[in-house]
């Protein structure tokens, strides 16, 4: 998979990583999030019911089986000299949260995770699955609330898989972000992490700045996937259920961008008065299978792309008129045929049915041109927060020679370039670097050159024609850096390397490879790209120790 071809699987955050070519290489994980702008793995659905804001929709045909989370397979026979048993209620203290959000609690030393729950809390559980060496519980009652507590402001908050922690205050989460960090840092890096406020003797160790939010963390995403289904009174879109593919029919997402709202709001409108048909993935008839809104929040530019099932489009002209009518500021409107009974979301052929084939963005001074398929970072805000960070790291003062191993379409690389004397840009993915070569030519930007192939493979070769590289720019997929790239770094020793991340665990692991290879992780700095998901970018500067 490419970053052209986006899983619709995968959910909210992980749609949608750094902007450098991560989807290609990402499945679902993330950011554990269905949503409108993603979908989780499928199951099948049959009944429509009606149309309104929450209201679950099963598409057409889809059987009632959700695929369940891991760990979560199948019934099991009942396990013996557990402290707890299923269906028992119990009241526990909530002592931290995992990587899903979920709350961790122990009952006679025995450990529950339990959704909802916060830190912190006590609460009152029914124990719903059980392990041998950990369960899950439903959250029953509060018996003592968190102070980080907030009521969640969207209203199918509770259905939907798109946010996962908006019970919890803005700062508390950004709290919680950091000491992720933290945790995974020490427990998997095994690496030595300064404590806060620490007294007595100077220490050693890695500085864990806090978390860099948004001064307004909702309405920040500047694309919507959006499934589209049927009911009775025409068609539904909005994001899957937890776990599921059953559609949740929303009219409003608190973390899209309001315009993006509008536009899926207005096709569905349209495409119902039209008698447009919705995909069935079961018996793959149907023609509107996605809505793609993308938003330029600089320009103020929209591209519309509708997703079909086949390249004829019943009352095409009416229906692009009305559309161009009702929404004036889309300044393209796009087709992607796919007839693939697949669950990734975008087909091979795309043509443009009105306007231009891209629109245009910045991030900071750097222009982008983004296109039906390309991928672009999905919070320009904080995209830009974190691109700085990564400037800031990399010290150039422009005489240095930088390497960009996963460069994507550029993003990065074009930062670097306005500070750096040469940039070098390496992707696996050839229409990545098609567009990121077209992106540094809107730039006028000659000091940077691109070249398709795997980095471990790509940057050897550099090296035997002389290219020496003053800093190393790694910004993986989750999974996190191959080992070869890791041992071409050590063997290079740049003086610097920042280090892009959008998993701590994998950032953790590879920092330990790079700390025993002679390199000293100075600082890492968590950024947050997603607010009110559970996930956190990291930018981290390690140097080598001479």
């Amino acid at each position: 998979m490419n970053i052209y071809e986006e899983r619709s699987e995968c959910t909210l955050s992980n749609t949608n990583r750094s902007g450098r070519g991560k989807n290609r290489r990402n499945s679902a994980a993330s950011q554990g999030q269905g949503n409108a702008s993603a979908s989780r793995q499928p199951s099948k659905s049959s009944r429509p019911s009606t149309r309104q804001q929450g209201k679950e929709v099963r598409p057409q045909g889809a059987s009632l089986s959700a695929v369940r989370p891991k760990g979560r397979e199948r019934e099991s026979a009942p396990i013996e000299g557990l402290p707890v048993s299923k269906n028992e209620e119990t009241v526990i203290d909530i002592i931290g949260m995992n990587h899903d959000g979920e709350g961790v609690g122990r009952a006679n030393g025995y450990t529950l995770f339990v959704q909802g729950a916060l830190p912190g809390e006590t609460v009152r559980v029914r124990v719903m699955k059980t392990k041998k060496q950990y369960g899950y519980a439903k959250l029953l009652e509060i018996v003592k609330a968190s102070p980080d507590r907030v009521s969640a402001p969207c209203p199918i908050y509770d259905q939907c898989g798109g946010c996962q922690i908006q019970h919890m205050s803005y700062a508390g989460q950004l709290a919680w972000k950091r000491q992720l960090v933290v945790d995974n840092l020490q427990r998997i890096g095994k690496l030595n992490v300064l404590v806060e406020d620490a007294e007595g003797a100077e220490q050693q160790g890695i500085r864990v700045l806090p978390t860099m939010g948004m001064d307004e963390p909702w309405r920040y995403r500047n694309k919507a996937q959006v499934p589209i289904g049927a009911a009775e009174g025409g068609l539904v879109g909005g994001f899957y259920a937890k776990g599921s593919h059953r559609i949740i029919d929303m009219e409003s997402c608190l973390i899209q961008h309001e315009h993006n709202d509008e536009v899926v709001a207005k096709v569905k409108e349209l495409g119902s008065h039209l008698g447009i048909s919705a995909y069935n993935e079961e018996t793959g008839r149907g023609l509107l299978r996605h809505v793609v809104v993308k938003k330029a929040f600089r320009t103020g530019e929209m591209m519309l792309v509708l997703v079909t099932n086949g390249r004829d489009i019943p009352h095409k002209d009416a229906w692009i008129g009305s559309i161009r009518e009702a929404i004036p500021h889309v300044a393209s409107i796009c087709q992607n045929v796919n007839k693939k009974q697949t669950n990734v979301i975008f087909g091979d052929e795309t043509r443009v049915l009105w306007g231009r084939d891209v629109i245009y963005d910045y991030i900071g001074d750097v222009q982008f041109a983004i296109s039906a398929r390309s991928f672009y970072q999905v919070n320009p805000v904080q995209t830009e927060v974190l691109y700085g960070k990564t400037v800031e790291y990399a010290e150039l003062s422009g005489k240095e020679t930088v390497i960009d191993a996963y460069c994507g379409i550029g993003t990065i690389s074009l930062f670097l370039a306005q500070h750096a004397d040469q940039v070098y840009g390496v992707e696996i993915v050839p229409e990545a670097i098609e567009d990121a070569r077209s992106n540094a030519m809107l730039n006028a930007m000659k000091n940077v050159k691109f070249e398709v192939g795997a980095s471990e493979n790509v940057i050897p070769r550099w090296k035997e024609q002389g290219i020496e590289a003053d800093v190393i720019v790694v910004d993986p997929p989750r999974k996190g850096c191959d080992p070869r790239l890791l041992d071409t770094i050590l063997e290079m020793k740049p003086e610097r390397v920042v280090y892009v991340s959008c998993n701590p665990s994998t950032l953790a692991r590879d920092l330990r490879v790079l700390e025993d290879g002679g390199y000293r992780t100075v600082e890492v700095t968590p950024v947050d790209m997603f607010p009110h998901t559970v996930h956190v970018e990291c930018c981290a500067l390690i140097v080598w120790k001479d």
